[in-house]
């Protein structure tokens, strides 16, 4: 695995020892950021189940300002860590170990907007609508913010959730690629 563009470009990032996570590839990674940027203006991102953090420094390597992010997987933690340090970029992320539905309570109270939420769940675990429902109930995205979900092909993701709507859906293999944002009333 690797950053595939923006200032961090080419460098290595390592994969979470173990089965228990699913990389991104580099493929579908790519294929992400042509949807969604494919570059960035500073902003604050979240990579909720973040495994390696892949998606989130490469968010950072394109120029999204601060990254936090958030896995239950210790392992996972520490492979984070290691790749933004890696990376140099550790100055520009936090680093949470929690699960979920605890991570975005604590987003939530610390009043935050992310222009960027990634959901990654794993697949045989996902709640996706129930992470978004939760996100736009309480404002964690910014009016003009995307969130990016990858999922199992298998899995239908409605056409809305409270007040986002999807707007993309890509299929890669067994991966899919769902982009909601706010609607644009």
């Amino acid at each position: 695995m690797r950053v595939i563009s923006g200032e961090k470009k080419g460098l290595s990032i390592k994969a979470v020892p173990g089965v228990s996570t699913r990389p991104t590839t580099d493929k579908v990674k790519e294929s992400i950021f042509n949807m969604i940027g494919p570059y960035f203006n500073g902003g604050l991102a979240l990579d909720l189940y973040a495994g390696s953090g892949g998606l989130g420094i490469e968010s950072l390597s394109r120029g999204v300002e601060k990254v936090i992010f958030v896995d239950q997987d210790r392992k996972a933690v520490q492979t984070i860590k290691e790749n933004l340090k890696q990376c140099g970029l550790s100055e520009q992320a936090e680093v949470y170990r929690n699960d979920s539905d605890r991570a975005l309570k604590a987003l939530i109270r610390r009043e935050l907007a992310f222009s960027l939420i990634f959901l990654d769940p794993p697949y045989a675990k996902q709640k996706l609508s129930s992470d978004i429902s939760i996100i736009s109930d309480h404002g964690l995205l910014e009016k003009e913010g995307m969130i990016v979900c990858e999922h199992d092909t298998k899995v239908e993701m409605p056409d809305k959730i409270n007040e986002l709507t999807l707007i993309r859906a890509e299929t890669y293999g067994d991966t899919t690629i769902t982009i909601f944002e706010h609607d644009k009333d």
